[in-house]
């Protein structure tokens, strides 16, 4: 089959179901045709779905040229989504808030300041899990420290720790 004359199927669906039947010469020049360069391996059914890949990928455009902005578009919107629900609770309290938490029988204030920051005892720091190591001397997250995740256990309890 003529690589050119895959251009004039009349359907995406019949250009797809055509590729397994052409030979490794024939998909390497598709390949060349679709791609720009030559093949990167002699695998046929590698070539196959990245040929039909392709060729969906090179019609749909043309049907509906906004597609690939859409996409785009769609996408930077999940990854900000997805990046903003990645921030901690303790991220989201308003500038002024304190926290306090009682730790061997010693209470801590941790006052929230701006920019995500926090202050403790004169100093600034970036995140509560600093300052549950401070306290502590062992690694915490913070936020479960001082209660803040939905999830965290009850104050005073972590699994292998005696306050």
């Amino acid at each position: 089959m003529n690589p050119s004359r895959l251009q004039e199927k009349p359907s995406i669906t019949a250009q797809v179901a055509a590729l397994p039947n052409l030979s490794l010469q024939e998909l390497r020049a598709l390949w060349r045709e679709l791609f720009n360069k030559e093949a990167p391996t002699h695998v046929k059914t590698y070539l196959v779905r990245r040929i039909a890949y392709r060729i969906q990928e090179v019609e749909f455009r043309k049907l509906n040229p906004e597609l690939l902005d859409n996409n785009r578009r769609r996408i930077a919107a999940l990854t900000e989504t997805a990046e903003q629900s990645k921030k901690s609770a303790a991220n989201l309290l308003p500038a002024g808030t304190v926290l306090t938490r009682e730790f061997r029988e010693v209470e801590y204030r941790v006052v929230v300041a701006v920019n995500g920051q926090f202050e403790f005892q004169g100093r600034i720091y970036p995140s509560l899990s600093m300052i549950a190591r401070e306290i502590t001397g062992t690694r915490w997250s913070g936020p479960e420290f001082f209660g803040l995740n939905k999830a965290s256990k009850s104050k005073g309890t972590r699994k292998g720790v005696k306050e």
